[in-house]
């Protein structure tokens, strides 16, 4: 096929490349243009090297596939924002509540019991909990005997191993798990309050303020009370 003289083809349409750039920007091509100057290329080929019915196809099918992806990432873009609003939306509701997450200090108040969990990936044929305080002294010494897998959802009354109530404050706890033989530090969970919810910005995750421990990411709740 001969070589096409594109600006006569633009000054054919009554435009030219530059007002082509201006109007669409980055010389892009809607695709009426497009259609246009596929239709000034056919009329201007050699008839005696016209166009080979692949190369046609190839050009409306590279035109098609871009027109495709910038459809669907405007479908993606649109997609996320929705996704992205219905989620601050679930998470607000969860203001004021109390949700389950990984760690390692529970707070126990004048009054009431504290919740707490230890998250087993397996079956357990016994699990002990260990509660000391600031200064690593044995507080209480909870035994849970065997459990199967999954969370074990604890209330501890505030009491040390004598009956007695200790004092408000933050207090330490582990877990001791026998699976198979072998001992080793179960996940432990503990039970703040949702305090607020910061919406995330360019796809990042929302973020909760939670008592305590301040800042968390959605993906870190395990339960929500």
């Amino acid at each position: 096929m001969s070589e096409i003289d594109s600006k006569q083809i633009y000054a054919d349409l009554g435009l030219n490349k530059t007002q082509t750039s201006t109007t669409k920007g980055n010389d892009e091509l809607g695709q009426a243009e497009f259609l246009e100057l596929m239709t000034k290329q056919l009329e201007f080929q050699d008839p005696l090297e016209p166009m080979e019915n692949g190369d046609f196809i190839a050009q409306m099918a590279q035109f098609s596939a871009t027109s495709g992806i910038a459809d669907l990432n405007t479908a993606f873009s649109e997609m996320s924002t929705a996704f992205q609003s219905n989620q601050a939306l679930q998470a607000s509701t969860m203001v004021g509540r109390d949700v389950l997450i990984p760690g390692n200090q529970v707070r126990l108040e004048s009054e009431g019991s504290s919740l707490l969990a230890i998250d087993l990936d397996q079956s357990a044929s016994a699990v002990t909990l260990n509660i000391t305080d600031e200064f690593g002294q044995l507080i209480q010494r909870v035994d849970l005997g065997s459990q199967p897998s999954g969370l074990i959802n604890i209330q501890w009354d505030g009491q040390n191993s004598n009956g007695e109530r200790v004092s408000p404050g933050l207090y330490n706890i582990t877990a001791e798990v026998n699976q198979g033989g072998s001992v080793s530090v179960g996940s432990t969970l503990v039970a703040v309050q949702v305090e607020s919810v910061t919406l995330g910005q360019a796809g990042q995750e929302l973020t909760l303020t939670v008592s305590d421990l301040g800042d968390i990411s959605m993906s870190q709740i395990r339960k929500i009370m």
